[in-house]
């Protein structure tokens, strides 16, 4: 079996809109640490240095968002109610983890910069690779953005989805979609000057506010996407951290090929 990230990852070095902080501690650190916590904690006194090299384990701390990096969206993100059901919408460890183990669909949809990809798109888009979705399929989307990840124009310089392109792949039963880019919505600066200059609502984070109406998931800020050898033929696992009551988890997202 051949195995493909298609994760992003997270760097303290990049630019971010929420930067990330990453404090590592070394192993020697690391040991005058646990001599400080068996004492503080147990009433147990121990020297570090008694240890091989003075070293014990090292250690890192990172503190950032859960959109931080190739993550996964639950329905709890996209709002506080949803019409589909009386209960909350649910947060990231209540998903059922068959979605996220699923065949996967490529769709090549590359753009130079922000604008976006609506219903027929997406149709002509299956058109031309000949293949229709089933339900359940996890749809991966190339917007090309990810050659953009750790500067800021991964930020601004990507496309996103109208309502009607996310209803169509949701028509046709996909509960989780992905794409490269840092939103499955067109970029902030984008929605809001398309608002300023239409006063359509409806432009508003269309994307995301579909999940107020129907339950699915989004994966955003994929990589590697042009290593896939084909359209399908392929698996993606991408497993959410299991972050109790959040709105999203952070994913090592994978695509599975048989040899």
């Amino acid at each position: 079996m051949r195995l493909i990230d298609l994760s992003s990852p997270v760097d303290a070095t990049f630019w971010e809109p929420d930067p990330v902080r990453h404090e590592p501690m070394s192993p020697a650190e690391g040991a005058r640490h646990m001599a400080s916590e068996l004492r503080e904690h147990l009433g147990i006194d121990f020297d570090p240095e008694m240890l091989p090299g003075g070293e014990f384990l090292n250690n890192d701390t990172f503190t950032l968002t859960v959109h931080t990096g190739t993550h996964v969206d639950a329905p709890a993100h996209y709002g506080s109610t949803a019409s589909y059901s009386p209960d909350p919408p649910r947060t990231i460890d209540q998903m059922p983890l068959d979605w996220f183990l699923a065949p996967g669909v490529l769709l090549d949809l590359y753009r130079d910069g922000p604008g976006l990809i609506d219903r027929d798109d997406i149709a002509a888009e299956l058109d031309r690779i000949g293949h229709d979705i089933s339900p359940g399929d996890i749809v991966l989307l190339r917007t090309g953005a990810d050659r953009h990840v750790g500067t800021p124009k991964y930020f601004t310089d990507f496309a996103g989805l109208t309502g009607p392109a996310v209803h169509l792949l949701l028509d046709k039963g996909v509960k989780v979609i992905g794409t490269d880019a840092f939103s499955l919505d067109a970029p902030f600066p984008f929605i809001v000057e398309q608002w300023q200059a239409t006063g359509d609502r409806a432009g508003l984070w269309p994307a995301h506010f579909a999940g107020r109406d129907r339950e699915y998931c989004q994966i955003e800020r994929l990589s590697n996407l042009d290593q896939l050898p084909a359209p399908t033929g392929f698996t993606v696992a991408c497993f959410p951290v299991k972050l109790a009551r959040a709105g999203a988890g952070w994913a090592r997202a994978v695509a599975l090929l048989d040899l």
